[in-house]
């Protein structure tokens, strides 16, 4: 039986570049990355409403754990989706042209104490 068609909420992102992206979360997943163990979540994005395309944020385990020992907490889904989220935004606001580039976005222990301070954690 083929899998029934989700009803996607689509949302609107005014970046610091000049555009304003459409957007909607897409699907999320257990992956590696380089022998890397996270979480993959995956956003359709658009810039002219015509075209979608897909951007990735991989947030990685060792990252996530590494902040719940320093914090004496894991985090939640939520908050492991939101800083996802706070890292697209961080990536539409920086990244002229991203639709050519697709980037590999990433969460690690370099960027989730900036991310998560944004999202008062």
């Amino acid at each position: 039986m083929t899998r029934p068609e989700a009803v996607r909420r689509v949302k609107s992102y005014s970046s610091a570049t000049g555009f304003v992206y459409q957007y909607y979360f897409y699907e999320v997943q257990k992956v590696r990355h380089g022998g890397a163990a996270g979480t993959e979540y995956v956003y359709m994005i658009s810039v002219d409403r015509k075209k979608v395309f897909p951007l990735r944020v991989f947030v990685r385990r060792d990252g996530i754990e590494k902040w719940g020992r320093a914090g004496g907490r894991d985090l939640t889904g939520t908050e492991e989706y939101a800083v996802a989220k706070m890292r697209l935004f961080d990536a539409l606001d920086e990244i002229a042209g991203i639709e050519s580039s697709q980037p590999d976005l990433v969460v690690d222990e370099s960027n989730i104490d900036t991310l998560l301070a944004r999202l008062n954690l």
